[in-house]
């Protein structure tokens, strides 16, 4: 609750990109750590994909200059723009920084931190792109490690690209169906105005 008496989601809006970027790097790390160990296979599936059981684990690495490092997406969602390599993965990670930085602006300065369901979407979509922004600096491209080829044949994926999918979902939801609604404090009742030339007598 802020100060003018008009309610805000803004701890939440941070809770959810903090841990949404905690959880997003974690787990990167840990699989592919885990994965990454010599006496591994190059990719590891958690379970074989089948027509019943189609989502599975796969952590593909590469070797640069010797060394096994992370096969990375240069692109976007659905590795859109990859085959330009470091040019796409330059130009995502701008937009990233753009994004993140104007979702930052509207929690400070934009009135949707009122709205719970607005404040909700915002949060996941910081902490995806914050996220996937991280991987690009530091690893040339992003991680993806998650598989779902039940019915069609998904691209791989991770869970910064689950908080902005999520995110981007409710942002639709929220312009189609759900009204400009905002939480406010009821005004405290001053009492009755006492006439001209009186005076309130405790």
């Amino acid at each position: 609750m802020s100060i003018t008496g008009i309610r805000t989601y803004r701890t939440l809006f941070w809770t959810l990109a903090v841990a949404g970027l905690i959880l997003d790097l974690w787990s990167k790390h840990q699989v592919f750590s885990w994965l990454g160990d010599p006496k591994t296979p190059g990719y590891f599936r958690l379970w074989e994909a089948t027509p019943e059981t189609g989502f599975q684990l796969v952590a593909q690495f590469e070797f640069i200059d010797d060394i096994l490092v992370p096969r990375v997406n240069r692109g976007a969602l659905f590795g859109m723009g990859g085959q330009h390599k470091n040019l796409a993965n330059g130009t995502f990670a701008i937009v990233s920084l753009t994004a993140a930085m104007a979702v930052i602006a509207w929690s400070i300065f934009g009135k949707g931190i009122r709205q719970i369901w607005l404040t909700t979407a915002l949060g996941l979509i910081l902490g995806g792109t914050v996220g996937n922004f991280h991987d690009r600096i530091v690893f040339g491209g992003v991680r993806d490690f998650l598989h779902w080829n039940h019915w069609f044949d998904w691209p791989v994926f991770n869970l910064a690209d689950c908080w902005l999918v999520t995110g981007a979902v409710m942002l639709l939801v929220q312009s189609l169906f759900m009204p400009n609604h905002v939480t406010e404090s009821p005004e405290p009742n001053p009492g009755p105005t006492p006439p001209v030339g009186e005076s309130v007598v405790a």
